[in-house]
């Protein structure tokens, strides 16, 4: 029997993968060495555009636990540079304190409500490939068995066997500081918090604010209170006392390196908050980037593509978007109406997002470094900063909302990410988001139906949704938007300048040939 995708690794980005891919009509089996969830602390959180992502596919409010859109939060980090977003008039970063073993188990359990194979203890070995398909080699609960795909598809993160057995070559750079070390912890006796809410740590005058980076000269801070329970601390040093890689990460020498760090001594106690809490050393850093992300049938997600420093929190970001840029577009190849290039357009759109997380990720690590040439740059940064515009473009770079993927339309909406829009339509009031669950292409009528857009997309009906509502807005982004399963724009126009061989183009081109 042969499969039509098999996915190898069932962490956040492969499971969601499988979702989008399900939604889509294609029927996916998820491979993982491990017999159940990783308890590893990884990801503290969703920062960027995934949270609208994840908002069109009805899956925010069970991470959040709170209805609505998904806010914006009014201050973030980059390379402990403070950001005052509230200072925004139209802020685009967004974030979500939701520890990785949550985001894995909410994304498990939708792969499974719609009907996901997920098998576990099955370690890819080897595959080849041919012109048909690929066979997979695994050892699995019953010993050596083989697979037979049409596609297949490593999210095995960053030592991915997937990519190393298809001879796709990782360059990048690797590092051997910061050495960076992370715990969840009692909340440490003696601390206290200034008027604006910013920790003081006792014997030291610095205070750090709570949640985000804190460069001193010796290194950086981060404590972020998860409740009377736990509190996550981190410290990052560059030139410290040798590690002992081989041995864990013990409280007595985080709270070494944070004497260190910072001059204050704490005493620390582990958290009693449920795990998985455990802590973790990180010694240097690798950012590496796939040469291309597909081989044949092989293809790329998330770690397997990209590995970089976790500053700003970019990695979830970067690779379920990748699962939802690819997801459609393989489902298409599957279906048979992809128009040619389609599936390749899945590289040539995310390895340059890709390459922007590279450079800003080692862009921040350098600003964190110690000494006084970084210091004098740092002076020269936060001036730029202090600028409305400048602090426009760094918070969207750190969102992602900055991507803009090629189009041939001219509207300014067209190539980047649907808009948060309200809605009336004939079942009542929405948002656009509450119209993508479904994971279809949608072309959206902003002007009530008047202009006729079932009738000119009525060859795509089998693929591509059509509906019509006013949007209450004045004026509307827009007199219509087509957009595709993945939330980016494909067309759009101007409700008095509908351009209909501009649309045509877009069904074509993304969506294949009409059926008559």
């Amino acid at each position: 029997m042969t499969n039509e995708v098999v996915i190898v690794g069932a962490g956040p980005v492969g499971l969601f993968l499988a979702c989008e891919l399900t939604l889509a009509g294609v029927r996916p089996v998820v491979l993982d060495r491990l017999a159940e969830r990783s308890g590893e602390q990884k990801a503290n959180g969703l920062v960027g555009q995934v949270l609208r992502l994840l908002d069109h596919r009805g899956l925010h409010q069970p991470l959040s636990g709170a209805a609505g859109a998904p806010r914006p939060i009014p201050r973030f980090v980059f390379g402990a540079f403070p950001l005052e977003l509230h200072r925004l008039d139209d802020n685009p970063l967004h974030a979500l304190p939701v520890p990785q073993h949550r985001i894995e188990a909410v994304l498990e359990e939708h792969a499974l409500a719609l009907g996901v194979t997920i098998l576990r203890r099955c370690e890819v070995t080897g595959f080849t490939q041919d012109q048909d398909g690929v066979t997979v080699d695994l050892h699995g609960p019953d010993g050596a068995r083989q697979l037979r795909t049409r596609y297949l598809v490593g999210a095995d993160g960053g030592r991915s066997t997937v990519r190393k057995h298809a001879g796709i070559g990782f360059p990048g750079v690797t590092s051997p500081e910061p050495v960076s070390r992370i715990a969840h912890v009692l909340p440490p006796e003696g601390l206290s918090t200034t008027d604006d809410g910013r920790i003081l740590l006792p014997g030291c005058p610095t205070p750090f604010g709570p949640w985000t980076h804190t460069r001193t000269e010796h290194g950086v801070f981060v404590i972020s209170p998860f409740g009377p329970d736990a509190t996550m601390i981190a410290t990052m040093e560059w030139g410290g006392p040798p590690v002992d890689e081989a041995g864990p990460l013990t409280l007595d020498e985080l709270r070494a390196s944070i004497r260190r760090v910072t001059g204050a001594d704490l005493p620390l106690a582990p958290a009693r908050t449920a795990g998985p809490f455990t802590p973790r050393r990180t010694v240097g850093y690798n950012t590496r980037l796939a040469e291309r992300y597909r081989e044949g049938r092989v293809l790329l997600v998330g770690d397997a593509a990209h590995v970089h420093a976790a500053t700003g929190g970019p990695g979830l970001n970067l690779g379920l978007q990748d699962a939802a840029n690819l997801g459609w577009k393989l489902a298409a190849e599957l279906r048979g109406w992809a128009p040619p290039g389609l599936l390749d357009s899945y590289q040539h759109e995310r390895r340059p997002v890709g390459e922007r997380v590279f450079m800003h990720s080692q862009a921040q690590l350098a600003l964190m470094a110690p000494g006084p040439g970084i210091t004098a740059l740092r002076a020269l940064v936060g001036e730029l900063i202090a600028h409305q515009e400048n602090l426009a473009r760094i918070a969207a770079l750190m969102a992602g909302s900055d991507v803009r993927y090629d189009t041939d339309c001219p509207h300014p909406l067209a190539g980047g990410f649907a808009p948060e829009l309200a809605l009336d339509t004939p079942t009542g009031s929405t948002r656009l988001a509450e119209l993508t669950h479904s994971g279809r292409p949608l072309l959206l009528d902003l002007t009530g139906g008047t202009l006729g857009l079932a009738d000119r997309a009525a060859g795509w009906k089998d693929r591509v949704d059509v509906l019509a509502a006013h949007c209450p807005q004045a004026p509307p982004p827009a007199g219509a938007l087509l957009l595709r399963p993945d939330g980016y724009v494909a067309w759009a126009c101007t409700p008095g300048e509908a351009d209909w061989e501009g649309l045509d183009r877009a069904l074509h081109g993304w969506f294949g040939e009409p059926r008559i």
